[in-house]
């Protein structure tokens, strides 16, 4: 089964109704979120000859040639990624509620915010801005599913290699 990181499962999860940019911002974050738990999985059950080994790949940049171990040393990797991904979306779908209010409660402060306003009293000009929260997740700079028609790139749709995991012990 593919796994799309798309608008379409932020409808799937009851999320249809963020703004734009935040549904950008939360499937860059569910993205993440994933690589890091498929990688951290992957990690504990490597030994550290292994770690090294695809760690390797990774250095040299040979995507097809961590690809291709990974489904050697460790065929089950796309269960690993199917369960991480099923956990994951159950999780933000329990969330989907506070993260819709969140972001609601940020649209209605940003609505009642008066312009900003210099402040001369000290003859420095400095802007007041209130100190917002902003919604789950933190919004970034980053573009990544900016365009609402294409999902983000999932690299575990069998023809890019899965994450890097991290460079740990294992057990650690």
């Amino acid at each position: 089964m593919a796994i799309n990181l798309d608008r379409n499962l932020l409808d799937e999860l009851g999320l249809g109704g963020l703004p734009d940019s935040e549904k950008s911002a939360l499937l860059s974050h569910i993205y993440e979120t994933l690589e890091m738990r498929v990688g951290m999985r992957l990690a504990d059950q490597m030994t550290e000859d292994q770690l090294n080994e695809f760690e390797k790949y990774f250095e040299a940049k040979d995507d097809a040639g961590a690809f291709h171990w990974l489904e050697t040393n460790f065929p089950n990797y796309k269960d690993i990624v199917q369960d991480e991904f099923n956990k994951l979306k159950e999780e933000v779908k329990q969330s989907a509620p506070q993260i819709l209010q969140a972001s609601q409660q940020q649209d209605l402060t940003a609505e009642q915010m008066p312009q900003q306003q210099p402040n001369r009293d000290s003859g420095n000009t400095q802007y007041q801005q209130p100190i917002a929260q902003p919604p789950y997740p933190p919004q970034s700079n980053d573009t990544a599913g900016s365009n609402n028609n294409q999902p983000l790139q999932h690299p575990y749709d069998g023809t890019t290699p899965p994450p890097q995991p991290p460079t740990a012990t294992p057990g650690q």
